[in-house]
């Protein structure tokens, strides 16, 4: 019996002994695949950084901004004063043009119809 104990018991060693091996082997392979994920994970993180930075700036550029109250008014003021002065500018040429048409037509006699 005791030999029989014994033998079991070293084959019971070696059993325990060759799971040791095949679970450091293990946890040596995971660490490394945790490593490498790490690794990649930092790689990806700064390409989603760089890419989130562009995205902003194409949004700054493309979106467009809701005008505000004060700057309609001020675009709608500006555009008033000119159609103001271009009215002015018209209704001035147009006495001329009318005062210049009067002189004309002093100028014109009557024909008799006295033939």
């Amino acid at each position: 019996t005791y030999d029989k104990e014994t033998k079991e018991n070293e084959i019971e060693r070696a059993t325990k002994d060759q799971d040791v091996k095949y679970k450091s082997k293990e946890s040596s392979d995971l660490h490394q695949a945790m490593a490498e994920a790490s690794s990649d994970r930092s790689g990806v993180q700064s390409e989603l950084d760089a890419v989130m930075e562009y995205l902003k700036t194409l949004e700054g550029k493309c979106v467009a901004k809701a005008e505000t109250f004060e700057e309609r008014k001020a675009r709608f003021e500006a555009e008033l004063a000119g159609l103001k002065e271009a009215l002015k500018i018209l209704e001035g040429e147009a006495m001329l043009l009318q005062r210049g048409a009067t002189r004309a037509l002093r100028g014109v006699r009557r024909h008799s119809s006295a033939a």
